[in-house]
């Protein structure tokens, strides 16, 4: 029996720990650089990959990421697994039901978003193939399929963290573009599902191709109907009479799986019946929020970096990127998805600004956009030169599509008070027994920060709150000051673990006391941070934990994990 040897074991968990740990480091830092965190993650995979550690280290490439024996086929297994995973998250986020509610406008914006750029990649990959890196031998009209796919999907996990991050997820325009990317994902899929089956060598069991396409609609259209009903009359009763979490996440991972292998015995690919199983399990209203929010947790920081960091270990990104190439299917994917979906959303009657908003929004193609590349990429389709192009494009795209909403509809993404706080201006227990005394420590720390002068500091600050008390109650307090010449908003943060009487509403003493100085002129920072300081602890339950860290590290941590 054939067993990996301990040097591939060894291997093995070292890959996995190297990638897990750069995937999930330059994903966190992207994420503080306001970007996806899928960036950073693809970004380690070519560091790590034939890019980069490839090029300088090339012993110790292949002995962690080698192309043939035991130990590739477990990183081939696994990355298989997470990107079918990766699509149970992404189907569980579509709400099919504000299709529905959206009614012509977003049937609207999702036609007309998806067939333009789909006439237009179609067009230019069977006139142009050349152009467009069609490689001799390929099933053209396969090809042809497939860019008009790739360039005409929308990437709706990308899109739903861009409308979060701007806070209009919840408005008519953020459920408009939500409910367009998810037709636009379900008719992306069903296309790509059925370029598969075309392809047939090594799909589909010996399938013919019509058998393929008649099963893979009729299992399409049962996902889409009667599973969620049947799954929607299961769940109550999982969730009664099994363990949490454990019940609910074991019974989404096997229908998952189960989906993934009838597909893949179709010959369509076992994501697209993973995407499906996602999209049956997360319409009933039964899954709870809290179960959802597990089950993405424990994909999405494990088997999801893992996936987007392989995305870059085979291609040498540098000898493949071709600069001509992808400015020519940006130019389309943009310009056919931007002008598509804003076409959509005026014959739906949404006014100028908000349809151009509309169609920067529809523009990321994100993961859905990698995702296929990597698919096409796997089964020959294409050459290593496109799939660069489409990575890059997919990464463009994603990164434009927010700046440019926030500048169309003129938002401005709301300030919060721990954005203006470094660990010089956090006091972990004061010393100061009396309102006077802890103005004047907070002030300390943050003039000094600053480059102030602490007296002014002080006084300006009392001043303001002879006029009135700055107790917010809930335990909170906010003393604060405009001040001359200041070159922006300040912020210092100070615990008493007995209290400080502040003349809050509710008559509690204050534990968080949050000092905040802005300028003179003043654009709104003041009041924006106030409410953010607010509505982040108008619980008592997180006063209590805020009193419990050990340093500025952990409350941070408390208000990240509390508000994002």
């Amino acid at each position: 029996m054939d067993t990996l040897s301990p040097r591939e074991i060894t291997g093995m968990f070292l890959a996995l720990g190297v990638m897990l740990f750069c995937a999930r480091l330059l994903g966190e830092i992207s994420r503080r650089a306001g970007q996806p965190a899928v960036i950073g993650e693809i970004l380690a995979g070519i560091l790590l990959g034939a890019t980069g550690l490839g090029t300088l280290a090339p012993d110790l490439f292949a002995f962690l990421f080698p192309a043939t024996g035991g130990g590739a086929y477990v990183l081939q297994g696994l990355t298989t697994l997470s990107i079918a995973l990766f699509l149970l998250v992404a189907g569980l986020e579509i709400d099919l039901s504000t299709v529905w509610r959206q009614g012509k406008t977003a049937v609207g914006v999702a036609l007309f978003g998806m067939a333009l750029p789909f006439a237009l990649g179609f067009s230019a990959a069977w006139f142009l193939p050349g152009s467009f890196g069609y490689e001799p031998g390929a099933h053209r009209l396969a090809f042809a399929l497939f860019l008009a796919t790739a360039l005409s999907i929308s990437a709706l996990p990308i899109i739903a963290k861009i409308l979060m991050d701007l806070r209009i997820y919840r408005s008519d325009l953020g459920v408009t573009v939500v409910a367009a990317a998810v037709l636009n994902d379900l008719a992306g899929w069903l296309v790509f599902a059925m370029i598969l089956g075309l392809l047939g060598t090594g799909h589909g069991n010996g399938l013919s191709l019509g058998v393929t396409v008649g099963a893979t609609l009729a299992f399409t259209a049962a996902m889409l109907t009667v599973i969620p009903w049947l799954i929607h009359r299961i769940l109550p009763w999982i969730q009664a009479y099994t363990s949490w979490p454990g019940g609910v996440l074991g019974f989404a991972l096997s229908l998952a799986l189960f989906s993934a292998a009838f597909t893949e015995w179709l010959g369509v690919h076992a994501i697209f019946g993973a995407f499906l199983a996602g999209v049956a399990i997360g319409h009933s209203s039964h899954l709870r929020e809290r179960t959802r929010t597990t089950i993405d947790q424990f994909i999405s920081f494990f088997f999801a970096p893992l996936f987007f960091a392989s995305i870059g270990l085979r291609i040498d990104f540098a000898s493949h990127f071709d600069p001509l190439l992808t400015l020519m299917i940006f130019f389309i994917a943009v310009i056919g998805k931007v002008l598509g979906s804003l076409l959509g959303g005026r014959l739906g009657g949404v006014p100028w600004r908000e349809a151009w908003g509309i169609g920067f929004g529809m523009s990321a193609q994100g993961t859905m956009g990698i995702i296929l590349g990597v698919l096409a990429l796997q089964v020959g389709l294409i050459s290593q030169r496109l799939f660069v192009s489409l990575v890059v494009i997919a990464l463009a795209t994603s990164l434009l599509s927010g700046p440019m909403m926030q500048r169309i509809l003129r938002l401005k993404r709301p300030r919060r008070f721990i954005d203006f706080l470094d660990s010089g201006r956090f006091i972990r227990s004061l010393a100061a027994t009396n309102r006077t005394a802890a103005i004047g420590e907070l002030a300390a720390i943050a003039a000094d920060g600053a480059r102030l002068d602490r007296e002014k500091v002080t006084e300006a600050v009392l001043a303001r709150e002879r006029i009135m008390a700055t107790g917010l109650g809930n335990g909170v307090a906010a003393p604060h000051a405009r001040l001359p010449g200041l070159g922006g908003p300040v912020v210092a943060v100070g615990l008493s673990p007995s209290g400080i009487d502040f003349d809050a509403p509710d008559g509690k003493p204050a534990h968080i006391l949050c000092l905040i100085l802005t300028p003179r002129e003043d654009d709104g920072a003041q009041l924006e941070i106030l409410s953010d300081l607010a509505s982040t602890f108008y619980k008592g339950t997180m006063v209590e934990q805020a009193l419990a860290v050990e340093g500025m590290t952990g409350f941070l941590a408390l208000v990240r994990s509390g508000r994002d």
